[in-house]
């Protein structure tokens, strides 16, 4: 593989609950193996068909803010005509039109260009799938 494109898949372990997890940390260890010192872009994508990425604040409560609003906007219960799985686990396969599965992010100095309270998340409602995958790539 080219030294100007590296690819890696890191295995997040969401639970069994609606979640937002913070996956900046990761992605700074990433670019400091790969890209030290270089510029260039990241990628975040989540090959699943039921979880997105986002930017957002954590911690301050902007998390739980999230999935309330997700939780009202698209509410879990039989109105869904994609029904296997847990009850209402149709909305699951809505959720990426609202909060896609990937983001392209600014490596400046192999250093991820966030706004001050910007974090990249992994946020999953899925309850039935708790283990799933993260790819992040640098082309650089």
């Amino acid at each position: 593989m080219s030294d100007t494109f590296t690819t890696r898949v890191i295995d997040i372990a969401t639970g069994a609950e609606e979640r937002v997890y913070n996956l900046t940390g990761e992605c700074a260890r990433f670019l400091q193996d790969v890209a030290p010192g270089r510029d260039g872009l990241l990628s975040v994508f989540v090959p699943h068909a039921t979880a997105g990425i986002a930017l957002l604040e954590t911690g301050a409560g902007s998390d739980d803010d999230l999935l309330t609003a997700l939780r009202d906007l698209l509410p879990a219960d039989d109105r869904w005509r994609h029904r296997h799985g847990s009850p209402g686990h149709g909305r699951d396969h809505v959720l990426p039109a609202f909060v896609p599965p990937h983001a392209t992010l600014p490596v400046v100095g192999g250093g991820l260009q966030l706004g001050t309270w910007q974090s990249v998340c992994l946020v999953d409602t899925n309850i039935s799938n708790v283990n799933r995958q993260v790819r992040l790539s640098f082309l650089g």
